[in-house]
């Protein structure tokens, strides 16, 4: 099976990005399905699993699901970064997200990419067939780097104040933008000393990850400077409590906000919406890039 928006054989190699054995088109806005398997996400823990096992048939129907409704990349996290949660153990995480990995590349054709800080899953999964690296702690874990650099696929870097136990009690900034923005920029160029070129890089702001609501607001409202350091942004605002606290809505009450927060982003240059509803993020994403290029060409 095909993705929905990915595209393996554009012409266009400069708007390409390479990732292991596929193609990844950010000519325009695309859209990354959630993928979590752990059973304490905050928004969809346990729902792939029978009782405490998780179950590879409801996984492999979900990843169908989201690929007919669009999805051009699946985002495998074994995981929970939600505010309060625990560190996983090496063994546990590779556990719970290499079969997964490998199950999904055996049976369809999308960039699998793998929600993990954990150098030796990295590893692991570039073997199995993963295609972009998705780390919340951007590489800082001893080895993450090298570990990265070595398996040669696109990482994406996101922003964390503190860690996800501790993230939110009390985030501060001197100024939300400047300070993401330096963050980010060290890590871009540590890398380059690593060995992993800019050109594999990808920029996450980290929403929601040691934030307030107002650091929140300000970084969506200020995105786009965040271009000025010349790597694609993966944004990931779906479902989060900056909509709940906004809205005073629940956690799946929240698909109005969610999908408004992606037009926004995508406004300001977000190259990745990373989304649990794909098919209304995909509708959504979509109609905000025809009113941006004032072209109906993005119409499949």
């Amino acid at each position: 099976m095909t993705t929905g928006l990915a595209d393996k054989s554009s012409s266009n190699q400069n708007r390409l990005l390479h990732c292991g054995d596929r193609f990844l088109d950010l000519s325009r806005p695309q859209v990354m399905g959630v993928l979590n398997v752990t059973p304490d996400s905050f928004s969809d823990g346990g729902l792939l699993h029978d009782g405490p096992i998780l179950s590879l048939g409801k996984v492999l129907f979900r990843v169908e699901q989201m690929l007919e409704q669009g999805a051009a990349i699946i985002d495998v996290g074994g995981e929970s970064t939600r505010p309060g949660a625990k560190t996983v153990g090496v063994q546990e995480e590779i556990d719970r997200v290499l079969p997964v990995v490998q199950a999904i590349n055996k049976q369809f054709d999308v960039v699998v990419s793998v929600d993990t800080s954990t150098p030796e899953l990295m590893l692991m999964a570039a073997d199995a067939g993963a295609g972009m690296i998705n780390d919340v702690r951007a590489l800082e874990r001893d080895g993450a780097i090298e570990a990265a650099g070595k398996t040669e696929l696109p990482i994406c870097l996101m922003h964390m104040q503190g860690e996800p136990a501790t993230m939110q009690k009390r985030p501060r900034y001197h100024d939300v933008i400047s300070d993401v923005s330096a963050y980010l920029g060290l890590r871009v160029n540590l890398c380059e000393v690593g060995g992993i070129s800019r050109e594999r890089l990808l920029l996450d702001p980290g929403f929601g990850f040691g934030k307030s609501v107002v650091h929140n607001l300000a970084l969506l409202n200020g995105l786009s400077q965040l271009q000025s350091l010349g790597c694609p942004l993966l944004v990931g605002l779906s479902r989060k409590s900056l909509i709940g606290k906004v809205l005073n809505r629940d956690v799946d009450d929240r698909l109005a906000g969610s999908l408004s927060l992606a037009v926004l982003a995508v406004d300001r240059g977000a190259s990745i919406i990373r989304a649990h509803d794909v098919r209304e993020t995909v509708d959504a994403v979509l109609l905000a890039q025809a009113v941006i290029s004032e072209s109906d060409s993005i119409v499949q």
